[in-house]
């Protein structure tokens, strides 16, 4: 390799840390959302009060993002109305907000498979010791079927996303 061709590496090596590390625009600390959508085909995780879009978010999806989830292991992310039920702090990725997957329906359509619907699904941060990729980790869907945005944005969501809240999952 030249010594320009080390040198243009480098550069864009540093610079994809740097954009991966950079802070957006912060939520205001006293944000409370009460709906939760994530748009899948768009990739984009999105907080309302009052229908009032408070924030965006760009997520990561299950490895097979297209379709609804519909048994363990998939790779699938669920869709339709489900709430975040409850939160998870000693999570393996940092921090997890649960979503109640799987509701009714999808239980229905497991046992008509018969197959068994999966569960803990979650939108959650990175893997524990993986937070320095920061938003690198959207060049691809990587999950099992949760939603993964960077630890910053995850505390985010932490603060401002009440036990209860209703999200819906679209395709």
């Amino acid at each position: 390799m030249t010594k320009i061709g080390l040198v243009t590496l480098v550069l864009m090596v540093v610079s994809l840390a740097a954009w991966s590390a950079w802070p957006r625009p912060a939520l205001s600390p006293d944000a409370k959302a009460d709906l939760v959508v994530v748009q899948k085909s768009a990739r984009r995780l999105e907080l309302y009060r009052r229908g009032v879009l408070l924030k965006s978010y760009a997520v990561s999806l299950g490895r097979h993002p297209t379709g609804p989830m519909q048994q363990q292991g998939d790779g699938r992310t669920p869709e339709g109305e489900y709430r975040l039920d409850y939160r998870k702090a000693d999570s393996s990725f940092h921090r997890a907000l649960h979503i109640s997957y799987p509701g009714p329906a999808d239980i229905a359509v497991a046992r008509a498979l018969r197959v068994d619907p999966g569960g803990l699904v979650m939108v959650h941060g990175m893997k524990n010791g993986l937070g320095w990729i920061g938003r690198v980790h959207r060049a691809v869907d990587w999950t099992d079927g949760c939603v993964a945005v960077t630890n910053r944005e995850m505390d985010e969501l932490w603060r401002a996303v009440p036990d209860g809240t209703k999200i819906v999952l679209k395709p």
